[in-house]
């Protein structure tokens, strides 16, 4: 086989990977059906998103030159076109490339993760302290800088929807199992640190809009933190398999301005009965 033809196959064989990889990866991003990891609205979340990207760039680049390779190989190089394997058993050449190049990348994925990790894990400088505590089946939340606690627990209506013969389809309720009767509420812009731990059973604090998640242990207190960017609402669940109602423990973080998170706090501490909290849950 003539090297011109080598190469004429092998580019194409590039090309038609490329052209795969394009339609997996990009064109569904651009029809607004991407399936890729939350990008989040914390610093933290960003991080993670991006260092998701570097390494899953990196693992398509591979893939496509060693399936660029071997397809090339299985077309050429077949029996059926007269070809003969090439007689050797020992490169010390090709075994010190395949040895350093692997080094290498690893050693380009190791620096931004572990930068990510250790930021990850410093809640020094934090303004305020959140307290919670995972409870069959439900999360109690305490402001340890404010006398402000409450306990969070599946909302009324997805709670009957759930029954069977309770009358109320599931579909008609909106945020089904991801709503609760009373949410966390944070301010945005201030670096809050959570304490977390649990009464009874291991649970699992998660809420992937803030870009990590944590294990409540009893006996335990697990410590994280974050720095909401945006106002909204954010849902998550428990994460950790904790008995019979564990698919009913959501998450709700209502993230709000300075100033409204003030007057929250000061509606709190008056003693506003929970039920009438002026905070909407979208």
């Amino acid at each position: 086989m003539k090297k011109e033809n080598t190469i004429i196959v092998a580019l194409a064989v590039l090309a038609a990977i490329i052209a795969a990889t394009w339609l997996i990866l990009v064109a569904p991003g651009l029809t607004g059906n991407e399936v890729n990891m939350t990008r989040g609205v914390t610093q933290q979340s960003a991080d993670h998103f991006d260092l998701h990207m570097i390494v899953l760039w990196i693992c398509v680049v591979i893939g496509i030159g060693v399936f660029t390779v071997m397809f090339t190989s299985i077309v050429l190089h077949r029996k059926s076109r007269g070809h003969e394997a090439a007689k050797f058993n020992h490169s010390t050449k090709a075994e010190i490339i395949w040895t350093i190049i692997p080094v290498l990348i690893l050693v380009v994925m190791a620096v931004p993760a572990t930068t990510a990790l250790v930021r990850m894990e410093d809640s020094s400088g934090a303004e305020m302290t959140v307290k919670i505590t995972g409870f069959q089946w439900r999360w109690k939340y305490e402001y340890l800088d404010e006398d402000i606690s409450f306990i969070s627990s599946l909302d009324q209506t997805s709670n009957a929807a759930r029954q069977l013969n309770s009358g109320v389809a599931p579909e008609s309720v909106d945020n089904y199992l991801l709503n609760v009767d009373h949410p966390l509420v944070l301010p945005v812009g201030r670096k809050i640190k959570f304490l977390i731990t649990a009464d009874d059973v291991i649970h699992s604090w998660w809420v992937p809009a803030l870009g990590w998640k944590r294990d409540a242990i009893p006996g335990f207190v697990n410590e994280a933190w974050t720095n909401i960017e945006k106002p909204g609402t954010y849902r998550g669940q428990c994460a950790e398999l904790c008995g019979k109602d564990h698919g009913f423990m959501p998450i709700v973080v209502i993230a709000l301005a300075e100033d409204e998170y003030e007057s929250w706090v000061n509606e709190q501490l008056a003693g506003k009965p929970q039920d009438d909290q002026q905070v909407t849950v979208r």
